[in-house]
């Protein structure tokens, strides 16, 4: 199941990756911008990851692919919002997401040690 959410969240990181390029960036300005890249960036790499990890070996990575994902959306989410109007205060959730993803990242170290 990791497998499936990580494709589709790398699905969307792609579109609203294309969609932010050409439909946004007229309306945009340079801090919603680098809000946009950094949420389409970090999205899309951790994405890709986690569907290669639980893909190849579930039982191993699996929890950690998840927590990275999760953390992964979580970061995207709050700063895609906050470059489409959303209040200031979302970027008090961001760093959150960051953990999550600094969790996955330790939880992917710890699993291939213990190999």
């Amino acid at each position: 199941m990791i497998t499936v959410l990580a494709a589709i969240a790398g699905f969307i990181a792609v579109a609203l990756g294309a969609f932010g390029a050409h439909a946004l960036q007229s309306g945009f300005g340079e801090k919603q911008i680098g809000w946009w890249e950094t949420a389409t960036l970090y999205l899309l790499v951790h994405a890709a990851l986690a569907t290669a990890l639980s893909a190849t070996d579930p039982a191993k990575f699996g929890f950690a692919a998840a927590i990275l994902l999760f953390g992964a959306v979580l970061f995207a989410a709050t700063l895609y919002a906050m470059a489409l109007g959303a209040p200031r205060w979302f970027g008090a959730i961001t760093p959150i997401g960051g953990l999550g993803m600094l969790a996955g990242w330790a939880l992917i170290a710890w699993a291939a040690l213990k190999a």
